[in-house]
């Protein structure tokens, strides 16, 4: 049996996984469970471990995998890292493969998690994604990751990113940022007044707070695709 505060911190990372396609952070677990200090964290994590529900993948900051959940919380459909959510139809751009439950997005090129490089806009080549990480209806589309700024996020260099192409973000959102038209970096977005914040999650990287003209949203992260 888990405890109250095992639970609701077992609850916080499968809905931030399903929402973000990413763990939340420690410092955003403590802050959600309104804890003191991350080493509470540590030891409910380290107890969700023991108790088969969680699993932290070796070798990777932030990495956690939600494995089961209790009765109490189990959700129709619920697979471990994989987004909630009905299967839309295809987007535009997306091409149909054999698999019942895959289709095909076009991979933009890189993008960065770090200094910012040139805009993408021309194909390279595919990737087969499950139609189940596909959030909502509407166009998406893939990028890889160069570099490691978001590696807190659990984003490493060489993953590929799954975006859902929208022009609006919420606070707290990784998304793919066009930096006057002319680079393009995937950042967690907040607004400040009239300025934009685009955060890196990793302490080697400073925020970047620009005028809110200068920025302009390109996609939202829903899903995450690894290779091993």
């Amino acid at each position: 049996m888990l405890t109250r505060k095992q639970l609701e911190l077992l609850d916080f990372i499968q809905k931030r996984m399903a929402r973000d396609g990413v763990p939340p952070s420690f410092d955003e677990m403590k802050d959600a469970l309104d804890l003191r200090s991350k080493s509470g964290i540590h030891r409910l994590i380290t107890a969700l471990e023991e108790r088969g529900f969680i699993r932290r993948l070796a070798h990777r900051a932030r990495a956690i995998e939600v494995v089961k959940l209790p009765e109490a919380m189990e959700r129709p459909g619920f697979r471990p890292q994989v987004i909630a959510g009905d299967r839309p139809a295809a987007p535009r751009g997306a091409l149909p493969v054999e698999s019942v439950h895959a289709m095909e997005l076009p991979v933009m090129g890189r993008i960065a998690a770090g200094v910012p490089i040139e805009a993408i806009s021309e194909v390279s080549h595919h990737v087969a994604v499950p139609g189940s990480m596909l959030s909502g209806r509407g166009a998406h589309y893939a990028l890889e990751v160069k570099g490691d700024s978001m590696i807190e996020a659990g984003i490493n260099d060489g993953d590929i990113v799954v975006i859902r192409e929208q022009s609006t973000a919420e606070n707290g959102d990784i998304v793919v940022a066009l930096v006057e038209g002319l680079e393009a970096t995937l950042k967690r977005f907040r607004r400040q007044g009239g300025m934009i914040r685009l955060e890196a999650a990793n302490p080697a990287y400073e925020t970047r707070i620009l005028p809110e003209a200068m920025v302009r949203v390109q996609g939202r992260l829903v899903g995450l695709i690894r290779s091993y």
